[in-house]
């Protein structure tokens, strides 16, 4: 019975080409998108859950409000985790950690790489294979260090690493102690290497300054410990031991557990509210939303084509038949077809995952020597199989013996028929894709167009390390003679992005409630207005080569001055601690952070107030980039030699910022593009359908007179109306989800109507191309043809 039932399918296959091509493409197409999403989620909420240790495992939150506002945030201060460790029994480990860049040294080699100071109990607490050295000693010395395997190889190829020696910053020898494997691409740690904490003390980086919140600080708690009597504990532990040098702010800590840190990072109003959760979720529904309307591909060409089959499912009635087996036959050749998509489907993985990757800066891979890929794939077709042949089996097995032998059976034509909603269905979630689409993209460009308050053109920056600090104005000199650079100004962060903040400021009129402001800081020398083409609104720049006693000067951002309520703010002292400055310019506003948020008061300090780290380079824009660059590399060896000359484009950093939108974007255009693919695949089966059905009244229409054009409005505007039906539907749908979106971002664009016309006109082109190839085929034939037999 089996193998009766396989050739039939199997016949029926063959008969049928046009048809069982289209319903294998909108599988395999179906099943190959929502595989990819399920890799992308399934890489996400395995982030860090393979620590052994997870269930115990913590990273310390600060948790205080600024401006009224209650904000959480994981920066804490470097004697936190001693502290922890000492004091609560509870804790059964503590470690800090700290960002490092380092020059390494290997004979000829000089490399800048990226590591981490970290406490000798890192290994340990977290499951980071080690592939050679002991966990437990390997960072017990202060000149000992761990590499990751790509790291190792880099500094001495094919060597056993152990106990070779690593210059760092032409200073101190390291001796290797440990191999880490490669760190996965499921793991929020981004390191190279490992240096103990006790060789941050010996640089004189460490402090005991309850203030200073400037490292992660992660915990085991030991076995049997309640996170909520845990979070009782710790609460004031800043209060307790800071004593007023936390700038009068009650910070509170608590604790937030390993499974969420990757899926739950956002905080609102100092608590969790979400975070990539609900990206993933997302997701999740439009990897189901591809499947199914590739199902319902199935299942309407399968229905469509019912009168071909009825007088099968008749005689198997009359001779006997149970309907039970009837179901099972037509639920068979769904999985069949569903296998042979499933196996179409897996070539189309394997071709666009590298084009995946790159578009989510992903490395996803597909183990094939895992069982339990193939049981999940197995698993995911079967259930594809019976889902898309459920209503079609069902239907077809209801079938009347006595009717369909009599030839009674005929294609409804109701007003609203399952095939016509599941039409529907299908083109309501393109549509949305498309609307969802055009708003993100939009959202993207207005944020683009928005102005950072700053020239990026021709803007460089490279952070000062080695003999760059001692020999500044010598390099400064030699750039700006050798018309190298039209400017050259230090900082303390990168123009781009946040580096430090502070509170606790007092100034003239403050009150006590203005010491919970919130200001981001930087720091600079000279030339900072001018040479990074910001617009001053008063006063003039900092220009401590020119002004000895700019050493202790302010500049303020506009949304500082209004913050802070100063009518005349040239020439007013404001305090920190023991520190006071003196206002001698106001700036226009200009985006540090996030060009969707706010931009925030600013105080831009003197070169005594924050160090100077980040050498900024305006270039000549009369040479092409390439030769200032080749000029600019050619002093920097001269005056650092023992360092590679590094550097980065502000303007490609500014660009960084819509990052994530932009693939958000993406990911929207290529699922709407690939929702509206399958849908077309549907409908152009279901318009060559009904073509071959209507072929002797398209026969005789034009007989009588009917024109060309007549017969193809006739046979394409029973689908128009279905598409129109579901841009009514999707339009109010996609509203309310990018709206809800769009509340996410308080610099944001309003949802205007001619992103719904747009999407919609798009939709009834894309359609009614898609029929009109078949419908004027139909009405371009010969009617004697079709008329014949008759």
């Amino acid at each position: 019975m089996l193998k009766n039932y396989l050739n039939i399918a199997l016949r029926n296959l063959r008969r049928n080409k046009s048809f069982s091509a289209i319903n294998i493409m909108g599988l395999a197409i179906g099943l190959a998108s929502a595989a990819l999403i399920l890799l992308w989620i399934q890489n996400e909420v395995s982030y860090d859950r393979f620590h052994a240790k997870e269930n115990r495992l913590y990273e310390m939150y600060n948790r205080a409000k600024f401006d009224g506002v209650l904000t959480a945030w994981n920066i804490t201060p470097k004697i936190l985790a001693p502290t922890l460790k000492k004091e609560f029994p509870e804790v059964d480990d503590a470690v800090r950690i700290a960002n490092a860049n380092f020059l390494f040294t290997v004979g000829d080699k000089h490399f800048n790489i990226p590591g981490n100071f970290t406490d000798s109990g890192f290994l340990s607490m977290f499951s980071f294979p080690l592939l050679k050295g002991n966990a437990t000693k390997a960072l017990n010395g202060n000149y000992q260090i761990v590499l990751t395997e790509s790291c190792a190889k880099k500094l001495f190829g094919n060597e056993d690493p152990i106990g070779k020696v690593v210059r760092v910053d032409s200073a101190d020898n390291f001796v290797v102690t440990g191999i880490l494997k490669d760190l996965p691409n499921n793991t929020r740690f981004n390191f190279e290497y490992l240096v103990p904490w006790t060789y941050m003390k010996k640089l004189g980086w460490d402090d005991d300054y309850w203030g200073n919140n400037s490292i992660s600080t992660y915990i085991t708690l030991k076995p049997g410990i309640r996170e909520e009597a845990f979070d009782a504990r710790v609460k004031n532990i800043v209060l307790d031991h800071g004593k007023g040098d936390a700038s009068g702010l009650n910070n509170e800590i608590f604790i937030h557990p390993a499974a969420k840190w990757h899926l739950y990072s956002l905080f609102v109003n100092g608590k969790i509210a979400g975070g990539l959760i609900g990206t993933i979720r997302l997701f999740a529904i439009i990897a189901g939303f591809i499947l199914l309307i590739a199902c319902i591909n199935f299942m309407n060409l399968s229905t469509a084509r019912s009168e071909k089959r009825a007088k099968e499912v008749g005689i198997r009635k009359v001779v006997g038949a149970p309907k039970i087996k009837l179901i099972g036959q037509f639920l068979g050749e769904s999985v069949l077809i569903a296998l042979l998509a499933g196996i179409a489907a897996l070539i189309i993985l394997q071709f666009s995952l590298g084009g995946f990757n790159l578009l989510m800066n992903k490395k996803l891979s597909i183990d094939f020597s895992s069982p339990s890929f193939w049981f999940a794939g197995l698993g995911f077709i079967l259930f594809t199989g019976l889902l898309a042949g459920s209503y079609p089996a069902f239907y077809l097995s209801s079938f009347i013996p006595a009717k369909v032998l009599k030839g009674t059976v005929k294609a409804a034509h109701a007003l609203v028929t399952p095939r016509k909603i599941l039409v529907v269905i299908q083109f309501s979630f393109a549509i949305i894709l498309i609307i969802s689409t055009i708003i993100v993209e939009h959202q993207i460009q207005y944020a683009q167009e928005r102005d950072s308050g700053y020239k990026k053109d021709n803007l460089i920056y490279s952070y000062m390390q080695g003999d760059l600090q001692k020999n500044y104005e010598l390099i400064r000199n030699e750039l700006l003679n050798s018309g190298a650079a039209t400017g050259v100004t230090r900082t303390s962060g990168v123009l781009t992005r946040h580096s430090a903040d502070t509170w606790g400021l007092q100034w003239p009129g403050s009150t006590e409630a203005d010491k919970k402001m919130d200001f981001n800081v930087l720091s600079t020398d000279d030339g900072f207005v001018k040479n990074l083409g910001l617009t001053l609104i008063q006063g003039r720049g900092i220009d401590a080569r020119t002004y000895p006693t700019d050493s202790t000067a302010l500049m303020l951002n506009e949304t500082a001055v209004k913050a802070m309520r100063l009518k005349d703010p040239i020439g007013q002292i404001i305090k920190y601690n023991d520190k006071a400055w003196h206002i001698v310019g106001v700036i226009k506003d200009f985006i540090l952070e996030s060009p969707y948020q706010p931009i925030a008061p600013m105080v831009i300090a003197g070169p005594d107030s924050y160090g100077l780290y980040i050498l900024n380079i305006k270039l000549n824009p009369a040479n092409p980039v390439a030769v200032n660059l080749s000029r600019t590399e050619q002093i920097y060896k001269k005056y650092n030699p023992s360092y590679p000359f590094e550097y980065y484009f502000v303007d490609e950093d500014y660009a960084a910022k819509f990052a994530t939108e932009k693939r958000t974007g993406s990911l929207a255009a290529l699922f709407a593009g690939l929702t509206i693919f399958i849908s077309c695949l549907g409908l152009f089966g279901l318009a060559t359908y009904t073509a071959q059905n209507r072929i002797k009244e398209i026969g005789v229409r034009k007989v009588l007179g009917a024109s060309a054009a007549g017969i193809t409005a006739l046979l394409s505007k029973d689908f128009l109306k279905l598409v129109i039906l579901s841009i009514v539907i999707a339009s109010p749908i996609a509203w309310w989800a990018m709206n809800k979106w769009l509340q996410t971002y308080p610099y944001r664009i309003s949802i205007e109507w001619w992103i719904f016309a747009m999407a919609g006109l798009l939709s009834l082109i894309i359609a009614l191309c898609t029929i009109s190839f078949q419908s004027i085929r139909a009405a371009l034939a010969n009617p004697v043809s079709s008329l014949r037999n008759e």
